[in-house]
């Protein structure tokens, strides 16, 4: 399923509130958030009964509570809260690689879990940094430019 494309701005002192008086939050708020940053949904697209939601900050506490952005609506309508909230306790096993993923979101979020969600801008971005990669690799492996041939010097007696 594909990833939800809403953006909105984050308000900036709410967060820095939020994020400054959190259990685990960072030690220099500031540090996190500028004060025209802009956050996008990272659940599975939605309709409009379904908050948008945008992870701020991984809590540094036992508990696994996160920081978390949610908002509804645009505009002047728009309405919006800042809340730790428990992570999602889901887990994919893939028993041919034996690898575990898990979910990425909060507790009982709307949707299908981070796992079965694509987001076509990050993917893409991806390949192309690895193609980057990929490029600055194979010209480091590639000839050097020889250097220039000894040429004689014509003024010399």
């Amino acid at each position: 399923m594909l990833q939800c494309t809403a953006v909105t701005r984050v308000p900036y002192a709410e967060a820095l509130l939020a994020l400054a008086t959190m259990e685990g939050g960072p030690v220099h708020p500031p540090d996190v958030l500028d004060q025209d940053d802009f956050v996008l949904c990272e659940l599975a697209d939605h309709d409009e009964t379904a908050e948008h939601a945008a992870h701020l900050w991984t809590a540094d506490v036992p508990d696994d509570r996160d920081l978390w952005f949610l908002w509804s609506g645009t505009g002047a309508h728009r309405v919006h809260r800042l809340d730790t909230l428990r992570l999602c306790p889901a887990v994919l096993r893939e028993l041919a690689t034996r690898t575990v993923t898990t979910c990425a979101y909060f507790d009982h979020h709307p949707g299908p879990h981070s796992f079965s969600v694509t987001d076509p801008l990050g993917d893409l971005i991806a390949e192309h940094v690895r193609s980057e990669v990929r490029r600055l690799v194979s010209e480091d492996d590639a000839p050097g430019v020889p250097d220039a041939p000894d040429v004689p010097d014509t003024d010399a007696p």
